[in-house]
């Protein structure tokens, strides 16, 4: 069984976590002038790189808060757990401005 590491609860069984997509997205500061596509790109649309992520977590059957986490999508394993609002202090950060993958959108073929 995966353990992670809760940086408040220390390590439990992954049955206890659930998770809530990317982190560190910022807010727009003036949402009511987007556009309904903008508004819907910020929503919907992430990133979904092959390799380390930051996510968000939360230690749902456990202290209930949120976290966020570095984890390598490619073999499942978490490099470093810390609060909301904290940077990662390893230097796995990704890198940012990765573009996100548009999987909402087709393409057509003619």
């Amino acid at each position: 069984m995966l353990l992670i590491d809760c940086p408040y609860c220390g390590k439990r069984p992954e049955t206890e976590f659930r998770c809530g997509g990317q982190a560190h997205i910022a807010r727009p500061t003036d949402p009511s002038a987007l556009s309904d596509a903008d508004w819907s790109e910020h929503l919907f649309v992430r990133a979904n790189p092959r390799g380390v992520h930051a996510e968000r977590w939360n230690h749902i059957h456990g202290c209930g808060r949120w976290f966020n986490a570095l984890r390598d999508t490619v073999s499942d394993r978490f490099i470093e757990t810390y609060p909301v609002g904290s940077e990662p202090t390893t230097g796995s950060h990704p890198s940012q401005g990765t573009e996100p993958t548009r999987s909402t959108q087709t393409e057509t073929r003619a």
